[in-house]
C-alpha cells in the first residue's frame, strides 16, 4: 500500500504562484510514475503533470510554462509549482502514484483545493 498526502493547496489571485506537495509513504519503491491531477466541478478529472523517478516529465497543454513538477526521491516527495495562475486553473488537485508512466496509477490523494480568483 502506499499512502498520499498533500499539501499546499488555499485561495490566491490570477497571477498568483502556489506549491503544492505530496509526500508518499509505504510501499513506494515501485513506484515510477508520480504526479498531480486536476478536477474541477461539472468537469472530468484530467492529467496535469506526471513525472518519474528518473526526471522523464510530461504536462497538460494547458499548463506548459507555468507549471513545474519536481521530486525529490530521498523525500519521497512530489512537488507541483504553479505560476501565473488563471481561475480556470481553480480546482481539486490530487497527487498520484504509479509504476507506469503514462498511465494513471493505482493511488491516490485526498485531495487539496486551489482557488484562483479573477
Amino acid at each position: 500500500q502506499v499512502q498520499l498526502v498533500e499539501s499546499g493547496g488555499g485561495l490566491v489571485q490570477a497571477g498568483g504562484a502556489l506549491r503544492l506537495s505530496c509526500a508518499a509513504s509505504g510501499s513506494i519503491f515501485s513506484m515510477n510514475a508520480m504526479g498531480w491531477y486536476r478536477q474541477a466541478p461539472g468537469k472530468q478529472r484530467e492529467l496535469v503533470a506526471v513525472i518519474t523517478s528518473g526526471g522523464t516529465t510530461n504536462y497538460a497543454d494547458s499548463v506548459k510554462g507555468r507549471f513545474t513538477i519536481s521530486r525529490d526521491n530521498a523525500k519521497n516527495t512530489v512537488y507541483l509549482q504553479m505560476n501565473s495562475l488563471k481561475p480556470e486553473d481553480t480546482a481539486v488537485y490530487y497527487c498520484n502514484a504509479g509504476r507506469y508512466f503514462g498511465y494513471e496509477g493505482d493511488y491516490w490523494g485526498q485531495g487539496t483545493q486551489v482557488t484562483v480568483s479573477s
